[in-house]
Order: C-alpha cells, then sequence, then structure tokens
C-alpha cells in the first residue's frame, strides 16, 4: 500500500481507535508485569505504530534497533527522524565484524542470491546474532508483527513464549490490518520509511528488499527469489 492513497473513513478511525486502546493497555501490562522488557524496532511502519506509543505513554521499555550494514539509505534517515522527531537515540546493535567478515570471504559479498542456507546464514550473522545480545538480560521483548504479513505468521498471537531466546514475546499488532496501521500514522503524525511511498510495504537490507506491484503480496519484495514458506531471517522462526 502507498500510504498517500489511504482512504481514513469513519469506520476505519473507530477500529484504529478500538485497536489503540487494547494495544496501550497491554504494552502497560507488559511494562508493569515483565521488567525489563525490550522492544525490537526494525524501523517498518507497524514498528514506528509501537513506537509512538510507547515513547507518548513514557513506558519503561527499552528501544533497540539492529543495523545490519546494508539498510537502505531511507532507513538510516528515519533513524534520525526517530531522533528529531521523540528525542529519542534508539539502541543501536552490530553485527559481530568477524561474522560478516568470514561470511564475504568465505561466500563473496552477495553469496546470499546464491541459497536459501547461505541467505539465512547472512541473517544470522547479520540479525540473528546481534538479537541475541540485544535480549540478553530481558524477561521479555514486543515486536510489531501482523498475523497477515505473510504466510508464515498466520495465526500470530498476542503473546507466545519465545523457546529460542528463553522469554516472553508480545506482538500487540498481530490482529491490525495494514491499513489500520498507516490510519495510526497519518492521524497522529508518525515518522515512517520514505520507501513507503516507493511501494515498498517491507522494507529489510538493501539488497534484498525489492518495491512491489499492485495486488502482490505484501511481503513479496523481500528475498523476491525465494518461495514465501522460506521468507523469514531467523528472528522470527519458532523452536
Amino acid at each position: 500500500m502507498n500510504p498517500s492513497l489511504l482512504n481514513i473513513t469513519p469506520e476505519l478511525t473507530a477500529s484504529v481507535a478500538d485497536k489503540t486502546q487494547a494495544a496501550r493497555t497491554l504494552l502497560a501490562e507488559i511494562a508493569r508485569d515483565f521488567p525489563p522488557v525490550t522492544f525490537a524496532n526494525s524501523l517498518g511502519a507497524e514498528d514506528m505504530v509501537l513506537t509512538d506509543l510507547i515513547v507518548e505513554a513514557k513506558l519503561p521499555i527499552e528501544i533497540f534497533s539492529l543495523d545490519t550494514g546494508r539498510l537502505p539509505l531511507e532507513t538510516y534517515d528515519l533513524i534520525a527522524a526517530v531522533d528529531k522527531h521523540y528525542g529519542l537515540k534508539l539502541k543501536i546493535y552490530f553485527p559481530q565484524a568477524e561474522e560478516v567478515e568470514a561470511f564475504v570471504r568465505n561466500h563473496g559479498i552477495n553469496g546470499f542470491y546464491d541459497s536459501v542456507t547461505l541467505r539465512k546464514a547472512c541473517c544470522h550473522a547479520r540479525k540473528v546474532e546481534p538479537l541475541k545480545r540485544a535480549l540478553a538480560g530481558k524477561r521479555a521483548w514486543i515486536t510489531g508483527l501482523r498475523a497477515q504479513q505473510a504466510a508464515t505468521r498466520t495465526g500470530l498471537p498476542l503473546r507466545e513464549y519465545d523457546e529460542g531466546n528463553g522469554l516472553e514475546k508480545f506482538n500487540p499488532l498481530a490482529d491490525w490490518t495494514e491499513k489500520e496501521v498507516w490510519a495510526y500514522i497519518k492521524q497522529n503524525g508518525v515518522p515512517y520509511n520514505a520507501l513507503h511511498e516507493k511501494f515498498y510495504p517491507s522494507i529489510g537490507c538493501a539488497p534484498c528488499t525489492r518495491a512491489i506491484s499492485p495486488g502482490e503480496d505484501i511481503r513479496a519484495g523481500r528475498w523476491w527469489w525465494e518461495n514465501p514458506e522460506s521468507k523469514e531471517c531467523g528472528l522470527h522462526v519458532k523452536g
């Protein structure tokens, strides 16, 4: 969806109001019951909604992002915009240099295109390992995942236990629609990635993300050379 084309109807406004209140309540409960808690902000539209809700309520929830080293310029611009708009300096985690160096040395700078196995190895070095460090010592983490985002996320609950990381995981926007996310952003003046205006509904690393065409699935631009069933990076795989 190009956010500029969104038509905010009274029905959409009402549904956003209801879900916003539910998300506020859940976030407050998480902050109260599971300290220390952290929010993984991937700087997508959903994560900007949660950032706005957390900052607005002054909740004691840490907010961090992963800088893979291959993010689009527009994503770095958004990190700066978050600082300017909210006075919030995101806690940034970077990959371990030796892991990235080893991957590039063994498989080439763009080796992730060669197979799903190598792509996931790249994601592990640039995203999964830094996430482990970000979650260390936390009792819970929050994500901006939605059930409608991908075939791999069907039936996504509001709360689940993350066995891989050994802590509770909350998805406050699990039942939100894409239109509800964008209506909140528009109604509340939330900053967002400029690539969304260029038909990038889901944004990851620059070489692994493309714009989509009308009618395509919203995750079609992520790892577009792979089947939908494999389109996860390892951050949200169960088991």
